[in-house]
């Protein structure tokens, strides 16, 4: 049964669980080992020690007692389960990118921040999909408004799809970009609602009503942003849209900088890219893409804002 696991745990749980990931006790427990002894047994954590680990990984309802074992629950199953996103949940992507602001100090003083596992984009994908589903329905909204007439919706650098899937249970013809890995990942995930389209965005025939950067240009650097900026209006009809829905650095403008927005240029400075931009960089690509009447409003409800821009 997947999990739906859509608020994540404490700072002290986290480390909890980033620790029981890197001495090997995770593994040890979603494969073989049922009690602390075998935890022990397996990994190098003394068996006083793996009792507590274990038995605090229960108290926060990772794994339950099951007769005189310990075995997973459904909240685990993400940090067990990588083929279907709907069962990942934001823990694993949580963990990641913990892994990556432990090691912020090396990656400042090398440029270079820590490698990246295996897992990594499926838990990406994972927490993605988990995102907050008021939070998805405000930023669709907001496009839908900027857009009233639209009856067709890119959606570029889509993730998961979740944006997508909104906007085509709101009537919109859906059309989710991705990368041949992703839509490998997201296989029938969203059925028919969404059409996936595997490959570059060049490749896709013009004509959209809206096209869609739901939480994309806060992953990109300045460069890139602005490329996708131009790549979104290629993609519009005589009449569309650009909407990008993210979290923007409110510094410039003399205001203080919001918790997102702070979150966001740590976690850029911790993976070497991306980062909150201030909206009059975000207004300068859509201006410089050949957009139109742009503007930023905060979305309601949310800690994003969306930047509208019109075609012609």
């Amino acid at each position: 049964m997947p999990t739906d696991e859509r608020t994540g745990p404490g700072t002290e749980a986290l480390l909890l669980l980033r620790a029981a990931r890197r001495t090997g006790v995770l593994e040890a427990l979603l494969s073989s080992a049922g009690t602390p002894a075998e935890v022990a047994a397996e990994t190098e954590v003394a068996e006083p020690e793996a009792r507590r680990l274990v038995g605090t990984l229960a108290d926060l309802g990772f794994f339950e007692v099951v007769g005189d074992e310990y075995e997973p629950t459904n909240r685990a199953l993400g940090l067990l389960a990588k083929r279907d996103v709907r069962s990942i949940g934001s823990i694993p992507h949580e963990l990641d990118r913990l892994d990556e602001l432990v090691g912020l100090p090396e990656t400042l003083e090398t440029g270079v921040p820590p490698e990246r596992h295996g897992d990594w984009e499926a838990n990406a994908l994972g927490a993605h999909y988990a995102t907050d589903e008021a939070t998805v329905r405000a930023c669709v909204t907001a496009a839908v408004r900027a857009a009233a007439d639209a009856e067709s919706v890119v959606n570029l650098c889509g993730g998961s799809g979740v944006y997508a899937r909104e906007f085509a249970a709101r009537g919109l013809d859906a059309t989710l970009v991705a990368s041949p890995a992703t839509a490998e990942r997201l296989g029938r995930v969203h059925g028919d609602d969404v059409r996936v389209h595997e490959g570059v965005p060049a490749t896709l025939d013009p004509g959209f009503d809206v096209a869609f950067l739901g939480d994309a240009l806060s992953a990109m650097d300045p460069p890139e942003a602005r490329a996708t900026c131009a790549v979104a209006a290629d993609l519009l009809g005589g009449d569309g849209a650009v909407v990008a829905t993210d979290v923007f650095d409110a510094g410039d403008a003399g205001d203080d900088r919001g918790e997102a927005a702070v979150a966001a240029a740590v976690h850029g400075l911790a993976s070497g890219h991306g980062g909150a931009h201030p909206p009059e960089a975000v207004r300068d690509w859509f201006t410089e893409a050949g957009l139109s009447d742009v503007r930023v409003s905060a979305i309601p409800g949310t800690d994003r804002h969306a930047a509208v821009g019109d075609m012609g």
